[in-house]
């Protein structure tokens, strides 16, 4: 664990050790306090938040901001005098660094190159993340929830969130930062960055398990046909579940809703989905275009 403690202890890396503690400690945080205002619910007590009139801010809201804005300050000045800044030499175009990482906000980016295309990657994947979270007002039809905490209320939309902040993108910052060395290779805490460590990973496309050559016309329509039923199994069987189930509730969200959330929610899910493919079966890409590579 020697060579994984110093890299946690880099001080460009202290800040990233810091965020993870906080987003773990407000995630708990959180869940308890839905759980407790939960019970409350279920016993028919008064939830503190959940007010539908007008309520002074200041002591509530704005005098907390303030105090907080104040530590932060407090705990900034007292790091950079304590812990030096991470400064490198002048850039030099004739070496690139190894590992050659990218801001540790654009690590989990830089993560999803090993599994998609450069172009889903780098462009689709972020525009479909911005898009989502543009569309979550319109699409968000459950009004409970609101300036309070709690689970039992919002479930699926709690999990959902979770698992894409959480596992999708905080979790692909630390693989990034902590497991990704020289090369862009996979280490262990338990092993030291060997910059001479050279690793060839033979890796296949998903019809050529089967024998068909990813790039000719039978590899294009099957890899294609792969996408197009994982889809639309993924939006018809839900939608079979919930209308025999909750008839009502597709009624109140609509078909163009349902339909942007089905998207957007599988496509969340073929990121873990290509990982294990990549990391388990060395499948590299399931649809290879002339344009494009899933």
């Amino acid at each position: 664990m020697g060579p994984f403690i110093e890299i946690i202890s880099k001080p460009d890396n202290i800040a990233i050790v810091v965020m993870i503690l906080m987003v773990l400690f407000f995630t708990f945080w959180a869940f308890q306090q839905a759980i407790k205002n939960d019970a409350l619910r279920r016993r028919g007590e008064p939830i503190e938040g959940e007010f539908d009139g007008k309520v002074d801010t200041w002591k509530p809201l704005v005098r907390i901001e303030f105090i907080i804005a104040l530590i932060v300050f407090i705990g900034l000045t007292f790091w950079s005098l304590v812990v030096d800044a991470p400064l490198e030499e002048l850039a030099n175009p004739t070496l690139t660094p190894n590992p050659a990482k990218a801001p540790w906000y654009f690590l989990g980016l830089q993560e999803m190159l090993v599994y998609f295309d450069p172009w889903i990657a780098g462009v689709v994947l972020p525009t479909l993340i911005i898009i989502g979270l543009i569309a979550i007002p319109y699409i968000d039809i459950n009004p409970k929830g609101n300036g309070y905490y709690t689970f039992s209320e919002r479930k699926w939309a709690i999990l959902i969130f979770c698992f894409g902040f959480l596992f999708l993108w905080i979790l692909l910052i630390v693989i990034g930062v902590f497991f990704r060395g020289p090369g862009w290779l996979w280490f262990w805490p338990w092993e030291a960055w060997d910059h001479h460590r050279v690793i060839y990973e033979g890796t296949t496309d998903l019809t050529n398990l089967v024998g068909i050559e990813s790039r000719s016309g039978w590899g294009f329509f099957i890899g294609g046909g792969v996408v197009t039923i994982y889809y639309a199994l993924g939006m018809i069987l839900p939608y079979l579940y919930w209308k025999k189930k909750k008839p009502e509730f597709l009624k109140s969200l609509g078909m163009v809703p349902y339909i942007t959330v089905s998207f957007l929610f599988w496509t969340m899910l073929a990121l873990p989905i290509k990982m294990f493919l990549r990391l388990v079966l060395m499948v590299k890409y399931v649809w290879v275009t002339p344009w494009f590579n899933i």
